[in-house]
């Protein structure tokens, strides 16, 4: 370090000799205050600089370098707490955690309370070995680390962190006590008979869920990161033994490759994994109930949970699944069987009738009964539109109302619906408008629609398709029409399993679930595309 440009000797010729020391003493501090501001910049900048790389930043010895270096990085937020106190052989604590996601209780009895009065008695240097720091918590789950990448993921997780001066060691510590929503039934998937519980937005509390569901050890649960800005908590679930090896690969790869900012609900990571993102038909299937999502993971497939949601993902997706209930399984084969031909009839109702409807009153009347032919001339003889445009104005209202049914609120939105079922297409008939067989297709399509939700988008979609083409080319549109989507589905994979499954290429053990629901007993193989390695699901008992 360069001297001070001070000419002492000069100095010392005009000053007394005890001024000289007192100067020399003076600029001896004023060197040292030197040196150690030096020493405080240089682990100001070496702090900062770490923060551009936290992977490789390890926890330093000081309490409040560490405290520095926390602050810096969460830009001295008002939800993150620093709590630091003095033990009684003089030893400097400091506490770390994220307020609202830690438990207050365990905060205060299981780690202040218990550190403070443990370590009463022992003197400072025992302080020092980690191990002994171990036992002063009786909080369970505490875990060692060196590294501020853990340090931070934990805090942000909801756990807490503890540091001792003059120790280069965190001490991570579960605390996790944030709220939630109770388990209930979900509105979307309610049954008569059957379980009614349903997943929530708690990751740990849905995987809890299936685990009691499956009380097997090769249930694996394989914890993920996704999203840069986010870092959402993913767990990809299966059946070791039971799985498709080759699907759980491919999932695996598929996430990996996932780079967004945030994943904010399973929708995200579906459009970013799934095989034809411009298909109506969806190629992965979510659930919000335990055991319908057991029940597809006993025939080999993995699912995918995302923290902050409770709509779980099911890969590979079958079309048969669409026409399968939970409660299917729970009441006898001939009611089961039952309401699967009804379901498959109300998905003919629900995407062919309006087409149907216009082709034949335009292109096809000869194929109409003459009695009832006359009463649909009848009402439409004052009608200003022609068929094709009444109904597309009818199934774009419906589907208006249905839209502002849902999102509004449940009081305003039956309101909302009773007012246009009733009030608003009553009052068009009598004004003439559209006829009184256009308003009774619609209604019949909207409720049959209904039955499948599964298939509510593509419905939709494949509802319109088929009304243009009949409005266009009568039937022979709709058998085109047909024929596109048939061999669209056929096309399609769901991880590389094929999509119509059962029907094409044709699967036995799956074709006895299908139209019918065969007695359980009598359904021993799991489907042959999904479950390879593994397809006996039962013996020969009945």
């Amino acid at each position: 370090m360069k001297e001070p440009n001070c000419p002492i000797n000069t100095l010392s010729q005009v000053m007394p000799e005890a001024s000289h020391a007192t100067i020399k003493n003076k600029l001896d501090t004023l060197r040292q205050l030197i040196i150690e501001c030096e020493k405080a910049a240089d682990e100001l900048s070496q702090i900062i600089a770490q923060l551009r790389h936290v992977e490789g930043v390890t926890v330093f010895s000081s309490v409040a370098a560490n405290k520095t270096f926390l602050e810096k990085t969460f830009k001295k937020s008002g939800d993150v707490i620093f709590f630091k106190f003095v033990t009684f052989s003089g030893v400097k604590v400091l506490i770390v955690y994220i307020e609202g996601l830690i438990s207050k209780e365990i905060l205060g009895r299981d780690i202040i309370n218990a550190f403070i009065m443990k370590s009463k008695e022992l003197p400072a240097n025992t302080l020092l070995d980690s191990k002994i720091i171990t036992t002063l918590v009786t909080a369970a789950g505490v875990i060692e680390t060196q590294t501020m990448a853990a340090v931070i993921d934990d805090l942000l997780n909801g756990n807490t962190v503890l540091f001792v001066d003059g120790v280069a060691t965190a001490f991570l510590i579960e605390s996790k006590g944030w709220e939630k929503r109770t388990v209930a039934e979900p509105d979307t998937e309610s049954v008569i008979r059957g379980p009614r519980e349903g997943f929530i937005e708690n990751i740990r509390t849905n995987t809890s869920l299936l685990r009691r569901k499956i009380k097997n050890p090769n249930l694996v649960f394989e914890n993920i990161s996704l999203g840069k800005q986010t870092n959402t908590n993913i767990a990809i679930a299966y059946i070791a033994g039971i799985v498709n090896q080759a699907v759980l690969g491919e999932v695996r790869r598929r996430l990996n490759k996932i780079d967004a900012d945030s994943i904010l609900e399973t929708g995200y990571i579906e459009q970013f994994i799934e095989d034809s993102p411009f298909s109506p038909l969806a190629t992965i299937a979510n659930t919000q109930k335990p055991d319908i999502l057991a029940a597809k993971l006993l025939e080999g497939r993995v699912a995918i949970f995302c923290d902050g949601t409770p709509h779980v993902l099911t890969v590979p997706h079958l079309l048969v699944e669409t026409l399968q209930t939970s409660e299917d399984y729970y009441v006898r084969p001939f009611i089961a069987s039952m309401w699967r031909i009804i379901r498959l009839t109300a998905l003919f109702f629900s995407i062919f009738v309006p087409g149907l409807y216009v082709a034949l009153q335009t292109y096809h009347q000869e194929m109409i009964p003459t009695i009832l032919l006359l009463r649909m001339a009848g009402s439409i003889s004052d009608i200003p539109f022609p068929a094709g445009a009444e109904m597309l104005i009818m199934v774009v209202f419906y589907e208006l109302l249905r839209e502002s049914g849902v999102r509004l609120p449940r009081a305003v939105g039956s309101a909302i619906s009773i007012i246009g079922a009733l009030i608003v297409g009553e009052s068009a008939v009598n004004a003439g408008l559209v006829s009184a067989p256009v308003v009774i297709v619609t209604a019949v399509t909207g409720v049959a629609g209904f039955i499948v939700p599964a298939l509510s988008e593509a419905i939709m979609f494949y509802r319109f398709l088929f009304l243009i083409a009949g409005s266009v080319m009568g039937l022979y549109g709709v058998v085109c029409g047909l024929f596109l989507i048939v061999l669209h589905a056929v096309s399609l994979r769901s991880f590389g399993v094929p999509y119509t499954s059962s029907l094409a290429p044709s699967d036995q053990g799956v074709f006895m679930d299908f139209y019918l629901r065969f007695p359980l007993w009598a359904m021993k193989k799991r489907p042959a595309a999904i479950a390879k390695d593994n397809q006996q699901r039962r013996g020969d008992n009945k």
